[in-house]
Parts: C-alpha cells; sequence; structure tokens
C-alpha cells in the first residue's frame, strides 16, 4: 500500500487532531482516516453542544 498523497504540513495537522503520530496518519489507508476524521468531529460537535 503506498502513502497517503497529502502534504506534510496537513499529515501535522491531522496527526494533532486525531492525537496520531504523522508516520500513522501517512500509512493510514484512505476510508479509515476518513472514519477518524468524522469520528473526531462528531465527538468535537458533541463537545460545543454540551457547553451550550
Amino acid at each position: 500500500m503506498r502513502p497517503l498523497q497529502i502534504s506534510a504540513e496537513t499529515a501535522l495537522k491531522l496527526s494533532e487532531k486525531l492525537k496520531l503520530p504523522v508516520e500513522q496518519i501517512m500509512h493510514m489507508p484512505q476510508h479509515i482516516l476518513i472514519k477518524k476524521l468524522s469520528e473526531a468531529d462528531a465527538a468535537e460537535q458533541q463537545a460545543k453542544s454540551e457547553e451550550k
């Protein structure tokens, strides 16, 4: 499997958001990365709604 075709800057931002190492982000299958991003967004939205 080849690494994701994303820039180093994007990989760093994703790494910070998902709290995963950059190397893991770069070698993660695209469908899993999208799933983890949607889960992180859902958790963020839930946290915001609980603050109100």
